[in-house]
């Protein structure tokens, strides 16, 4: 018997339809997980679940001491997002330890921005244009993120863009500085 079976070829986004731009951070990868009846809170990395004895930049030390509020915040799920500031990339300005958690689903949490303000540090990342996709305006927000700088801090060097189109579920970024080189080459 073979192990032949049909797999359909998925469906194709349209690419004319709605983007969000949101600010990227550069901080580090993070994602907060709270279990269906919200029992427990975990924490990870990118690549790996992070404990406080197994931590990246203080990261699981702040979910495991907010763990009851960011469940009661956040609900059910895996919540993604950026960890920064003080001690992590280009620290924003933030000192003394100082960090933040923006979340990535800025379509999602941008409406509760109060309910995640009651959480010492939770928030979500900003979102710099919502229309239609246009190069033109993914150029624009670049251009304009630039010369005004972050909109996460006081902070004159932000980092680029996210482009999220809904209709594929699927980001892009855009860097201000050196886009057009491999992550591993630019400066």
């Amino acid at each position: 018997m073979s192990d032949f079976e049909f797999k359909p070829w998925p469906k194709t986004p349209r690419l004319k339809r709605s983007i969000v731009i949101t600010e990227k951070i550069d901080g580090t990868n993070a994602c907060i997980y709270v279990n269906d009846d919200q029992t427990f809170v975990g924490a990870q990395s990118r690549n790996r679940i992070v404990t406080p004895d197994n931590d990246n930049a203080g990261f699981a030390r702040w979910v495991y001491a907010n763990a009851g509020a960011l469940a009661d915040t956040l609900g059910p799920g895996y919540h993604y997002g950026e960890w920064w500031g003080s001690g992590i990339q280009r620290a924003y300005g933030l000192k003394n330890g100082d960090k933040r958690f923006s979340l990535f689903n800025a379509d999602r949490w941008q409406s509760h921005a109060d309910e995640l303000a009651a959480v010492d540090s939770l928030g979500v990342v900003p979102v710099l244009y919502r229309g239609d996709f246009t190069t033109n305006a993914v150029d624009d927000t670049v251009a304009q993120l630039a010369e005004s700088g972050s909109r996460v801090a006081d902070f004159d060097r932000p980092e680029g863009v996210i482009v999220y189109l809904p209709a594929a579920r699927q980001g892009f970024k855009v860097l201000i500085e050196n886009d057009h080189l491999p992550k591993g080459l630019a400066a």
